[in-house]
């Protein structure tokens, strides 16, 4: 028996909706392509400013253990501490914040009685600051000063479940403020001798500050007793109250007056007082925190300051995103009126006296790879590529000059692109801890451990790492100090590293690698492998970031230096935050790393290699651990000189020791150039003024016109792809009538 089977029924209505929705859909993400702006619509017009982050969001906004740069562009523009620098005048001038004056010490004996301003320094027992804070200033709104109708502290005792999904101080219904007094600063420098949180500048501090070293101890103690009995895991930990313990060094005789006495005399004292370390911190903000639950949901100095300065912290999101919006309750300020020789010609000097902040909002967002970021720049996108850092301008110079097209391009855009000499060096690190790269007991063991320091020193070449990154140029470095500095020594003749150069017709240069390979002879690595044992040298070579396209070239640029000396250099990466912790356990080995002035005197960069400032015992600064008697003798003289002959001499004699003694490949000074739109106005930038968000005004109406303007859809691969569509329409059409027909016959199945 046989039957007939009835052909499909082809459902051609619903494929032909099909192809439409398709094309709609097809048209709809074409159309949305040809807009590539990151921002929200819109977001161009406001008065905003919008930069990037590179890598990640920093780690540390508590501004006691903030110690990274691309922190400190955050910390500046909330915190306010007693004194900054003038935006516009070099060399850099001190002037009051939120100080009434920039004080100058009183000097004091042994028995207390005062002495003159010119009393020697072996005479000066103590130097005493009394610094006047401005009244009527006050701080951001925030829930920690939030009181009730009982005038009690709203949120200071919040029960277990309370915080609820609260996730940020804007999550709270009650906000409040409060004046800043002088007993704030008080509480800021006691809070260095915490042991809750990471405090780098406790062990510098700890020797000045009279009291701060013993206040220190007894801190220790009372946190034990604190925590007696918790996890030491837990994130939550009883408020640590410094109001409970007086510290003899510093003191608030009046409301508005703070005291700080000082060791003998310190001359730079003063330049640590424009440092975001000395920022206000109301006791009420570390109660607020302190309380259980809120570390764990990220209610933290560490991404929630409160500070007094002109913004706020208004938007956290990890590694995506943060606003920063103008704080309400900021005082302002004027601008200045007075610069440099040329200001007024480039239009610095033209808001003179007018209130600051000009800008509303500060966004900046978080980018892992440099060249989006350098695209988004390019298209007006990014007002400054990234505002806390001051080598942006080098990459869109070097394009320039690379391309004559390139040239006229970024001149047409306007681009701000201004290259300047700086104070900051980069260089090449040896942890000195570490057993094969570091220090050693054994005498012997010790003078050989130098000499594979001092052959790789000659090995890495930094004058062809600046040929071939010119993006990352700069001066090859001979010693610790960049030109600038009283006592720097660099491009003078006196001022050559014998370890690694020679003078050649009376210019430096590079000592050969035949050099260096009899260095490893004696230090018992002939060939680069171990005298004793045959084993080839692997050495370890950390870095604070993943390898990306744009960094990679730079490390095997490294890797190769070791080669030319036999030794197999093995990389390993992980991201900032845990190269940080590596390094404050000191399980690092080799390392690079960068420095920019805090202030503009030697001892900023000598303390670097100071012993008792060492990361891994006193989180300090010493990222290389390094310590030598003789160069921390002089060190502690160094402070009671001021600039002159003898403080030059004891310059002289701790580079020396440094250079022999190897505990950095010293690198290169590197230049400096920033990256404006030409929108931007006010731009001046400098590694020691940090504030500069405040200084800013965007022209917001000329950005509009701009990016308007540079970003005029491309249309022609819509037409083609349209066209493209519609081939494959007419073809689907033609397949679809051939199938009809022939299902139209039927099939015969037994």
């Amino acid at each position: 028996m046989s039957h007939r089977v009835s052909p499909p029924t082809i459902a051609a209505p619903r494929v032909w909706r099909g192809v439409r929705w398709l094309l709609a859909g097809v048209l709809a993400v074409a159309l949305a392509g040809c807009n590539n702006n990151p921002q929200p619509e819109g977001a161009g017009a406001a008065n905003t400013l919008y930069s990037a982050v590179s890598g990640s969001s920093p780690r540390h906004l508590d501004p006691t253990a903030s110690y990274w740069s691309n922190e400190g562009a955050y910390l500046y523009q909330i915190y306010e501490p007693p004194y900054g620098y003038h935006y516009l005048k070099r060399p850099f001038e001190l002037v009051p914040k939120a100080a009434a004056t920039v004080a100058q010490p009183r000097y004091l004996d042994k028995a207390g009685r005062p002495l003159p301003a010119d009393a020697p320094a072996a005479d000066i027992a103590e130097s005493v600051y009394d610094v006047p804070i401005k009244p009527g200033i006050r701080y951001q709104p925030h829930p920690a000063f939030a009181l009730d109708e009982q005038g009690h502290h709203r949120y200071h005792s919040m029960k277990p479940g309370e915080l609820g999904d609260r996730r940020s101080p804007w999550d709270f219904e009650h906000m409040g403020t409060r004046e800043l007094v002088a007993d704030d600063y008080v509480y800021a420098i006691k809070r260095h001798a915490t042991t809750r949180i990471t405090t780098p500048i406790f062990g510098i501090f700890a020797e000045y500050v009279v009291g701060l070293k013993e206040y220190g101890e007894l801190v220790k103690a009372e946190d034990a007793k604190l925590r007696a009995g918790l996890s030491p895991a837990s994130l939550d930990k009883p408020f640590l109250d410094f109001r409970r313990w007086p510290l003899a060094g510093v003191s608030a005789p009046d409301k508005h007056l703070l005291r700080i006495r000082i060791k003998g005399k310190y001359p730079q004292w003063n330049y640590w007082m424009a440092m975001t370390f000395l920022s206000p911190v109301p006791w009420e903000a570390d109660a607020f925190y302190a309380q259980p639950g809120m570390v764990f949901h990220g209610l933290s100095l560490d991404r929630w300051p409160v500070g007094t300065g002109p913004y706020m912290m208004a938007e956290y999101v990890q590694d995506r995103r943060l606003v920063m919006k103008r704080n309400p309750n900021y005082r302002g300020e004027p601008y200045p009126c007075e610069g440099m020789p040329g200001d007024k010609e480039a239009g610095l000097l033209d808001d003179c006296g007018k209130t600051m902040p000009f800008i509303d909002s500060l966004v900046s967002t978080i980018e892992k790879e440099g060249v989006p970021l350098r695209a988004k720049f390019r298209q007006g996108y990014y007002d400054i590529p990234r505002i806390e850092r001051f080598d942006d301008g080098m990459e869109f110079l070097v394009e320039m000059d690379d391309s004559p097209e390139v040239r006229r391009d970024y001149l047409a855009r306007g681009f701000q692109l201004p290259k300047f000499a700086d104070v900051s060096v980069n260089y090449l690190g040896f942890n000195m801890l570490d057993p094969t790269v570091g220090r050693a007991d054994d005498p012997e063991q010790q003078a050989r451990q130098r000499k594979l320091r001092q052959a790789i020193s000659i090995a890495v070449d930094w004058e062809e790492y600046s040929r071939i990154f010119p993006k990352n140029a700069g001066e090859t470095a001979m010693g610790l100090l960049p030109a600038g500095l009283f006592g720097s020594r660099h491009g003078q003749p006196e001022g050559i590293n014998p370890v690694t150069h020679r003078l050649v017709d009376g210019q430096p240069v590079r000592r050969p690698i035949a050099d260096a390979k009899r260095l490893m002879v004696e230090a018992g690595y002939p060939d680069g492998r171990d005298a004793t044992s045959g084993r080839p040298l692997v050495l370890n070579y950390d870095v604070s970031s993943q390898p990306t396209p744009e960094s990679r070239s730079q490390i095997d640029w490294m890797v190769k230096q070791f080669a030319k000396i036999d030794i197999q250099l093995e990389v390993r990466a992980s991201d900032n935050n845990q190269f940080q912790e590596k390094v404050r356990q000191g399980r690092h080995q080799i390392y690079s790393a960068g420095w920019l002035a805090d202030y503009p005197d030697a001892e900023n960069f000598l303390f670097l290699l100071y012993g008792p400032n060492a990361k891994a015992t006193s989180d300090g600064e010493n990222t290389s651990n390094y310590a030598n008697a003789e160069y921390d003798r002089l060190y502690a003289r160094l402070k009671d000189i001021e600039d002159g002959p003898d403080k030059q001499a004891l310059i002289d004699r701790m580079n020396a020791i440094a250079q022999q003694d190897a505990p950095w490949s010293f690198g290169y000074f590197p230049y400096s150039s920033g990256a404006f739109q030409s929108w931007v106005h006010n731009a001046k930038p400098a590694v020691l003024v940090r504030d500069m968000a405040r200084y800013y005004r965007i022209d917001a109406k000329a950005r509009v016109a701009r990016q308007t303007e540079w970003n005029q859809p491309v249309w022609w691969p819509l037409w083609l792809g349209l066209g493209a569509i519609a081939a494959v329409v007419v073809l689907a059409a033609r397949s679809l009538r051939r199938r009809e027909r022939l299902d139209a016959r039927g099939t015969l199945l037994s």
